[in-house]
């Protein structure tokens, strides 16, 4: 193990996955919770399912501390991926009597119910209890077991499911596990901060970087900027002793950035919308056009959340505007209906329509027909009305093509909401 870091590679298997057919969960996902752990995470690869290439991968990682895969533990010809790890690890395979019989139940009903059952399911479920000796076996949350396996002089591999609902599931289990567990006893913590900001770009941020590098020694921190849902994550990872420095670097980036802070706790603008909703008891409704439901189904997607959206229209013509959510006909004549008089009406109107607390309208010129010189592409109203008189509104022009407008809308009325609950947010400053 290296005297700094150690280090862990991330290796995604799936043929489907370099097509471009289908996205990669797993990689983000096992990459930042090894990050969390204090693993510097070497590389995230995809690979075919052809076991040639997994092998290669395999040996090209084979210097780092811990390798995580994914995928190709299924029942079928092609997932070998536990084969093809235990022959990196030379180590023989067998099939676990026992693992087999808990995966049988597992799948007996629907089996049976398929048509399927009897030679075909044995064949199945023998492929995927088939393991390597001496393998720590993590137990399905599927019908896929997942494997931590020690290759002698390292790694150590970590072997999950593809589909990320059962990796996810399984994680916990995995750290768990004896070789991981005693990997972590060896891995130095120190805790990362997290910041998050809105309207800042990355360039200001490196400027930033490069001032305070020249007055601190920050040698011992690694620092990492990510754009994500149209803010700037700036994470501070600090080895062991550096925490002080990271601390100070935090400070000095959120003194020279503040207007545009979100949070210095990592915590994210859908998390300080929840709580401040929650904490005043207030209601939100929606009433959006351009967006066409995004905000509403943003809203809804954290658990709980029925405690606070009290609903939301769609209203894409003008007549649903009227009709659904009593926009006057005159008003859309009079400004159009993308205008900012539009957005107040369609904020007041869904409002009205859930007697909630707090209502939103968005209206907008998506793209990537349909602007004028005055109204252009990318062109959008936003209004956050609420039942104590508060009014805040914008019309930004934002950049980007059909859908980066219809997300960054979302954003900024995620934004918006946050500072009409009272919470400082970065809206305050468009």
């Amino acid at each position: 193990m290296s005297e700094s870091r150690p280090t862990a590679s991330v290796l995604v298997t799936g043929s489907e996955l370099l097509t471009g057919h289908v996205a990669d969960a797993n990689g983000p996902f096992v990459a930042r919770a090894l990050g969390e752990l204090g693993f510097a995470v070497s590389r995230v690869l995809l690979v075919g399912d052809r076991p040639e290439d997994l092998r290669s991968a395999l040996e090209f990682v084979a210097s780092d501390d811990l390798v995580v895969t994914s995928g190709g533990l299924g029942p079928t010809a092609d997932d070998l991926t536990a084969e093809v790890v235990a022959g990196f690890a030379g180590a023989e395979t067998e099939v676990d009597t026992a693992l087999q019989g808990r995966i049988h139940d597992r799948v007996a009903g629907w089996a049976s119910r398929a048509g399927w059952a009897g030679p075909a399911l044995d064949a199945a479920t023998a492929k995927q209890a088939r393991v390597p000796r001496g393998a720590s076996v993590l137990e399905p949350v599927g019908t896929a077991p997942g494997l931590a396996v020690t290759r002698p002089g390292g790694p150590l591999v970590v072997v999950l499911p593809g589909p990320p609902r059962e990796l996810q599931g399984m994680w916990p289990a995995a750290l768990e596990s004896a070789p991981v567990a005693e990997l972590l006893t060896r891995v130095p913590r120190a805790e990362a901060t997290l910041l998050r900001f809105a309207g800042l770009p990355e360039s200001e941020i490196a400027e930033t970087l490069r001032d305070l590098e020249a007055e601190l020694d920050v040698s011992g921190v690694e620092v990492t900027t990510c754009l994500r849902r149209s803010e700037l994550e700036v994470d501070l990872h600090p080895l062991p002793g550096a925490e002080p420095v990271a601390r100070e670097l935090a400070a000095r980036i959120v003194d020279r950035h503040r207007r545009a802070l979100v949070s210095d706790d990592g915590s994210t603008t859908d998390e300080l919308l929840a709580a401040a909703l929650g904490a005043k008891g207030w209601t939100v409704a929606t009433g959006e056009s351009c967006t066409g439901g995004l905000l509403a189904g943003r809203l809804v997607d954290r658990a709980g959340s029925s405690a606070y959206v009290a609903g939301g229209v769609v209203a894409y013509s003008n007549e649903a505007k009227t009709a659904l959510l009593d926009v006057p006909a005159a008003l859309i004549e009079a400004h159009g209906a993308v205008s900012p008089e539009v957005a107040r009406a369609l904020a007041d109107g869904a409002r009205a329509r859930f007697g909630a607390d707090v209502g939103v309208g968005v209206t907008g010129v998506a793209g990537p027909g349909g602007g004028t010189g005055a109204k252009p592409v990318g062109y959008v109203c936003f209004c956050v009305t609420t039942a104590d008189g508060q009014v805040i509104a914008r019309d930004p022009q934002l950049p980007g093509g059909r859908a980066d407008v219809r997300e960054r809308s979302v954003d900024l009325a995620m934004h918006l909401l946050l500072r009409a609950t009272g919470v400082t947010g970065p809206g305050a400053h468009r």
